[in-house]
């Protein structure tokens, strides 16, 4: 699923170099201003006077406060979904290593952005399980075409790298409220049970064997 095809806020004027950079420079700020606050934590008017714009302006190119914070939570999850998706030029257990580093790494950086993702948003926020869901399925793309070298699997193996991928959202949130260990050592544990769902996989479903360095237990 492509994230940028999931709804978003869009500017009533459109066309113009002007107001998408302008849009664009609003949602940097968004991004900064709610890295580790969540969405209760601003008032519209604390967002305009810390962001030194009019009001009005957030109001004209995104509507509400929600759809603000629904483009920035895009905006930065998008960034996620391009990085885990490139290095295509790697080997598939760097590209793999790679993924998850960068995926530890936003979790740390944007924090009330991860929680309001992986936890559903403001109460049931169909927009946000939206989002949750296209990152959940590009992670799975890339680790498909890691291990297997196309992102069209099996259901059971789908399924399970489904499973793996849920269990590291709870641990990230876990280690981000206690962050009790460092970040390469959060990212070699993902690795090596990734490891372990690969091998259960292939005993399940044959025509999936896990790559050797699964197989090593690595």
């Amino acid at each position: 699923m492509n994230i940028s095809q999931q709804p978003a806020a869009r500017p009533r004027a459109r066309g113009t170099e002007r107001s998408v950079a302008r849009r664009a420079e609003l949602i940097a700020i968004g991004r900064r201003l709610f890295a580790d606050r969540s969405y209760d934590a601003l008032s519209m008017d604390d967002i305009a006077r810390q962001a030194h714009v009019a009001k009005g302006l957030i109001y004209y190119y995104f509507q509400s406060k929600r759809g603000y914070y629904l483009a920035i939570v895009q905006d930065s999850v998008a960034d996620l979904v391009a990085f885990a998706a490139s290095g295509l030029e790697l080997p598939p257990a760097q590209r793999v290593n790679r993924a998850i580093e960068g995926y530890l790494r936003y979790a740390e950086h944007n924090q009330a952005a991860f929680r309001t993702i992986v936890s559903g948003g403001v109460g049931f926020d169909t927009e946000v399980h939206a989002i949750r869901d296209g990152v959940r399925e590009a992670i799975v793309d890339t680790l498909a075409e890691g291990a297997y070298g196309r992102s069209e699997i099996a259901p059971l193996a789908r399924m399970g790298l489904l499973a793996w991928v849920c269990s590291v959202e709870g641990a990230t949130l876990a280690w981000i409220d206690r962050p009790e260990l460092p970040r390469a050592v959060m990212c070699e544990l993902f690795v090596r049970t990734l490891g372990g769902a690969l091998r259960a996989i292939e005993e399940l479903e044959p025509s999936h064997p896990a790559p050797e360095p699964a197989r090593r237990g690595a």
